[in-house]
Protein backbone atom coordinates (compact mmCIF):
# COMPACT_ATOMS: atom_id res chain seq x y z
CA UNK A 1 0.00 0.00 0.00
CA UNK A 2 1.22 2.94 -1.16
CA UNK A 3 1.30 6.51 1.21
CA UNK A 4 0.73 10.08 0.72
CA UNK A 5 4.29 10.37 0.39
CA UNK A 6 4.76 8.33 -2.28
CA UNK A 7 2.72 11.17 -4.83
CA UNK A 8 5.09 13.43 -5.30
CA UNK A 9 7.67 10.81 -5.85
CA UNK A 10 5.35 9.11 -8.42
CA UNK A 11 4.42 12.78 -10.04
CA UNK A 12 8.26 13.75 -10.39
CA UNK A 13 9.07 10.10 -11.99
CA UNK A 14 6.01 10.63 -14.39
CA UNK A 15 7.42 14.37 -15.15
CA UNK A 16 10.87 12.75 -16.10
CA UNK A 17 9.63 10.38 -17.72
CA UNK A 18 7.61 12.59 -20.16
CA UNK A 19 10.55 14.88 -20.24
CA UNK A 20 12.70 11.91 -21.64
CA UNK A 21 10.22 10.98 -23.96
CA UNK A 22 9.78 14.59 -25.67
CA UNK A 23 13.71 14.78 -25.76
CA UNK A 24 13.46 11.50 -27.44
CA UNK A 25 10.89 12.40 -29.28
CA UNK A 26 13.10 16.08 -30.64
CA UNK A 27 15.96 13.99 -31.55
CA UNK A 28 14.34 11.70 -33.85
CA UNK A 29 12.41 14.69 -35.39
CA UNK A 30 15.90 16.16 -35.71
CA UNK A 31 17.92 13.03 -37.18
CA UNK A 32 14.98 12.81 -40.03
CA UNK A 33 14.68 16.76 -40.20
CA UNK A 34 18.90 17.40 -40.61
CA UNK A 35 19.17 14.08 -43.22
CA UNK A 36 16.68 15.53 -45.30
CA UNK A 37 17.09 19.18 -45.69
CA UNK A 38 20.65 19.87 -44.20
CA UNK A 39 21.38 21.07 -41.09
CA UNK A 40 21.71 24.62 -41.97
CA UNK A 41 18.55 24.31 -42.98
CA UNK A 42 16.47 23.27 -40.37
CA UNK A 43 15.54 26.29 -37.74
CA UNK A 44 14.70 25.55 -33.75
CA UNK A 45 10.27 26.04 -35.18
CA UNK A 46 11.01 23.13 -37.25
CA UNK A 47 12.11 21.03 -34.74
CA UNK A 48 9.84 22.22 -32.30
CA UNK A 49 6.81 21.67 -35.42
CA UNK A 50 7.79 18.34 -36.24
CA UNK A 51 8.29 17.06 -32.13
CA UNK A 52 4.67 18.68 -31.34
CA UNK A 53 6.16 21.50 -29.33
CA UNK A 54 7.19 25.30 -29.93
CA UNK A 55 10.28 26.19 -31.01
CA UNK A 56 10.65 27.89 -27.60
CA UNK A 57 10.60 25.00 -25.90
CA UNK A 58 13.55 23.22 -27.41
CA UNK A 59 15.35 25.44 -25.30
CA UNK A 60 13.79 23.49 -22.31
CA UNK A 61 15.77 20.36 -23.29
CA UNK A 62 18.55 21.87 -25.58
CA UNK A 63 20.83 25.23 -25.47
CA UNK A 64 21.04 25.81 -29.03
CA UNK A 65 20.38 23.80 -32.37
CA UNK A 66 23.88 22.81 -32.67
CA UNK A 67 23.92 21.23 -29.13
CA UNK A 68 20.83 19.08 -30.98
CA UNK A 69 23.03 18.13 -33.68
CA UNK A 70 25.81 17.04 -30.78
CA UNK A 71 23.74 15.00 -28.89
CA UNK A 72 22.75 13.16 -31.86
CA UNK A 73 25.98 12.52 -33.01
CA UNK A 74 27.97 11.87 -30.08
CA UNK A 75 25.25 9.75 -28.81
CA UNK A 76 25.61 7.68 -31.86
CA UNK A 77 29.52 7.65 -31.21
CA UNK A 78 28.41 6.40 -27.01
CA UNK A 79 26.39 4.07 -27.93
CA UNK A 80 28.56 2.16 -31.01
CA UNK A 81 31.52 2.27 -28.62
CA UNK A 82 28.97 1.08 -25.74
CA UNK A 83 27.55 -1.70 -27.54
CA UNK A 84 30.48 -2.64 -29.63
CA UNK A 85 32.52 -2.95 -26.07
CA UNK A 86 29.36 -5.33 -24.32
CA UNK A 87 29.58 -7.75 -27.86
CA UNK A 88 33.32 -8.14 -27.21
CA UNK A 89 32.58 -9.24 -23.71
CA UNK A 90 30.17 -11.21 -23.90
CA UNK A 91 31.28 -13.32 -26.68
CA UNK A 92 32.65 -17.05 -26.47
CA UNK A 93 35.17 -16.99 -29.09
CA UNK A 94 37.04 -13.97 -31.18
CA UNK A 95 34.99 -15.78 -34.21
CA UNK A 96 31.94 -14.94 -32.80
CA UNK A 97 32.84 -11.43 -31.33
CA UNK A 98 33.80 -10.69 -35.03
CA UNK A 99 30.53 -11.91 -36.37
CA UNK A 100 28.60 -10.11 -33.20
CA UNK A 101 30.04 -6.98 -34.19
CA UNK A 102 29.02 -6.99 -37.75
CA UNK A 103 25.51 -8.01 -36.41
CA UNK A 104 25.26 -5.28 -34.00
CA UNK A 105 26.63 -2.79 -36.69
CA UNK A 106 24.52 -3.61 -39.38
CA UNK A 107 21.73 -3.40 -36.93
CA UNK A 108 22.93 -0.32 -36.15
CA UNK A 109 22.51 1.02 -40.09
CA UNK A 110 19.32 -0.56 -40.96
CA UNK A 111 17.78 1.18 -37.76
CA UNK A 112 19.41 4.66 -37.70
CA UNK A 113 19.81 5.69 -41.38
CA UNK A 114 19.13 9.14 -40.74
CA UNK A 115 21.90 9.32 -38.58
CA UNK A 116 24.58 7.83 -40.91
CA UNK A 117 23.24 10.49 -42.97
CA UNK A 118 23.77 13.58 -40.49
CA UNK A 119 26.64 12.26 -39.74
CA UNK A 120 27.72 12.27 -43.59
CA UNK A 121 26.78 15.35 -44.20
CA UNK A 122 26.98 17.49 -40.86
CA UNK A 123 29.66 17.07 -38.93
CA UNK A 124 31.76 19.57 -39.36
CA UNK A 125 28.80 21.87 -38.22
CA UNK A 126 29.48 20.45 -35.00
CA UNK A 127 31.50 22.84 -32.62
CA UNK A 128 34.97 21.84 -32.45
CA UNK A 129 35.34 19.89 -29.35
CA UNK A 130 32.04 18.21 -30.14
CA UNK A 131 33.42 16.84 -33.00
CA UNK A 132 36.82 15.83 -31.60
CA UNK A 133 34.40 13.69 -29.06
CA UNK A 134 32.82 11.98 -31.78
CA UNK A 135 36.06 11.14 -33.70
CA UNK A 136 37.47 10.15 -30.57
CA UNK A 137 34.62 7.97 -29.66
CA UNK A 138 35.24 6.49 -33.71
CA UNK A 139 38.89 5.59 -33.31
CA UNK A 140 38.32 3.74 -29.84
CA UNK A 141 35.26 1.37 -31.74
CA UNK A 142 37.23 0.84 -34.92
CA UNK A 143 40.45 -0.33 -32.49
CA UNK A 144 37.77 -2.79 -30.76
CA UNK A 145 36.79 -4.30 -34.23
CA UNK A 146 40.96 -4.34 -35.02
CA UNK A 147 41.59 -5.71 -31.92
CA UNK A 148 39.54 -8.72 -32.88
CA UNK A 149 41.07 -8.82 -36.38
CA UNK A 150 44.32 -8.51 -34.50
CA UNK A 151 43.63 -11.88 -32.79
CA UNK A 152 42.20 -13.74 -35.87
CA UNK A 153 44.85 -12.71 -38.16
CA UNK A 154 47.72 -12.11 -35.99
CA UNK A 155 50.45 -11.81 -39.50
CA UNK A 156 48.53 -8.66 -40.53
CA UNK A 157 50.06 -5.38 -39.50
CA UNK A 158 47.43 -3.03 -37.76
CA UNK A 159 47.05 -0.12 -40.46
CA UNK A 160 46.09 -3.29 -42.87
CA UNK A 161 43.47 -4.44 -40.35
CA UNK A 162 42.18 -1.03 -39.91
CA UNK A 163 41.82 -0.84 -43.74
CA UNK A 164 39.31 -3.83 -43.92
CA UNK A 165 37.71 -2.22 -40.57
CA UNK A 166 37.15 1.04 -42.13
CA UNK A 167 36.18 -0.46 -45.63
CA UNK A 168 33.63 -3.14 -43.69
CA UNK A 169 32.06 0.61 -42.21
CA UNK A 170 32.08 1.95 -45.54
CA UNK A 171 30.04 -1.21 -46.89
CA UNK A 172 27.81 -1.00 -43.84
CA UNK A 173 26.74 2.61 -43.60
CA UNK A 174 26.21 2.72 -47.35
CA UNK A 175 22.47 1.00 -46.77
CA UNK A 176 20.52 4.63 -46.18
CA UNK A 177 21.86 5.44 -49.40
CA UNK A 178 21.01 2.48 -51.67
CA UNK A 179 18.79 -0.35 -49.74
CA UNK A 180 15.88 -1.17 -51.33
CA UNK A 181 15.06 -4.76 -50.83
CA UNK A 182 13.80 -4.69 -46.77
CA UNK A 183 15.68 -4.85 -44.03
CA UNK A 184 15.20 -8.78 -43.69
CA UNK A 185 17.60 -9.20 -46.98
CA UNK A 186 19.57 -6.04 -46.50
CA UNK A 187 20.93 -7.57 -43.60
CA UNK A 188 21.53 -10.85 -44.75
CA UNK A 189 23.41 -9.50 -47.63
CA UNK A 190 25.22 -7.29 -45.40
CA UNK A 191 26.53 -9.29 -42.28
CA UNK A 192 27.77 -11.99 -45.29
CA UNK A 193 29.35 -9.46 -47.57
CA UNK A 194 30.87 -7.94 -44.79
CA UNK A 195 32.15 -11.19 -42.87
CA UNK A 196 33.83 -12.04 -46.11
CA UNK A 197 35.92 -8.84 -46.88
CA UNK A 198 36.99 -9.06 -43.02
CA UNK A 199 38.39 -12.83 -43.11
CA UNK A 200 39.33 -12.85 -47.22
Amino acid sequence: MSSATDAPADAATARDRAKAERRAALLTAAAQLFAERGFPRVSLDDLGAAAGVSGPAVYKHFASKQAVLAAILVGASEGLLAGGRAVVAGAASDRAALEGLVAFHVDFALGNADIIRVQDHDLDSLADDDRHTVRALQREYVELWVDVLARLRPADARPALRTRAHACFGLINSTPHSSRVGARAARSILESMALAALTA
